[in-house]
């Protein structure tokens, strides 16, 4: 029995309803980390899938830029290639899950104004701008769907620490708690009630 808990109706009470709180808190945390674990196992699925594509554009990519290299030249490439904007226009957005703020990121459009003239270039430059600009936009989902997973699996863990917390801490030491108690009070009880039969055998001897 805690040193804090006083043996009194007060105090039995008043633990009573704190265990029940608390196993209505583990079941609601509970509840919260399976849903989470089901969100992680989809959120996962779908990096996998988004890697191999990001894989796939990738060599693509690469494949199309070595075709302008040898069409126009590495250095005329790179001029190029330097003289294209860096992408700033990211829009991120926040949804909830079970209390997680989860990144969504606006999709790129694959497709932009090209930013060098086509009379120096050829259309390996052109294919090769446009392919790289698909590893943007597939990047940027990659990096939407990399980053729930982070968060999810954060929130998973701390709320795996809250649910041992309390079926392995909390809850034991409030039953202990209460156990102890009870026992202290009906044990007052048995010698209150001994104490009252034997006063009350007294008083009729003393009424002979």
């Amino acid at each position: 029995m805690s040193a804090k808990a006083v043996p009194t109706r007060g105090n039995l009470v008043r633990l009573a309803r704190s265990l029940e709180l608390a196993r209505k808190g583990h079941d609601l945390l509970e509840q919260k980390r399976q849903v989470l674990m089901m969100e992680l196992t989809a959120t996962i699925a779908k990096a996998r899938d988004l890697q191999k594509e990001v894989a796939r554009v990738f060599e693509e990519a690469y494949a199309a830029l070595q075709r302008a290299n040898v069409s126009l030249g590495i250095e005329t490439v790179d001029e190029i290639a330097h003289a294209i904007p860096e992408e700033k226009n990211f829009t991120i957005r926040l949804h909830s899950v079970m209390g997680v703020e989860i990144p969504e990121v606006d999709p790129i459009e694959p497709k932009t104004s090209p930013a060098f003239s086509f009379w120096d270039t050829s259309g390996s430059m052109d294919v090769a701008a446009l392919a790289f600009r698909k590893v943007l936009a597939e990047l940027a989902r990659l990096a939407e769907v990399e980053n729930a997973v982070y968060r999810l699996a954060v929130q998973i863990r701390r709320t795996h620490r809250r649910v041992n917390a309390l079926e392995k801490i909390v809850i034991p030491a409030t039953l202990s708690t209460l156990d102890s108690i009870a026992s202290v009070l009906e044990e007052g009880e048995r010698e209150d009630f001994v104490r009252m039969k034997i006063a009350k055998k007294s008083h009729g001897e003393r009424g002979r």
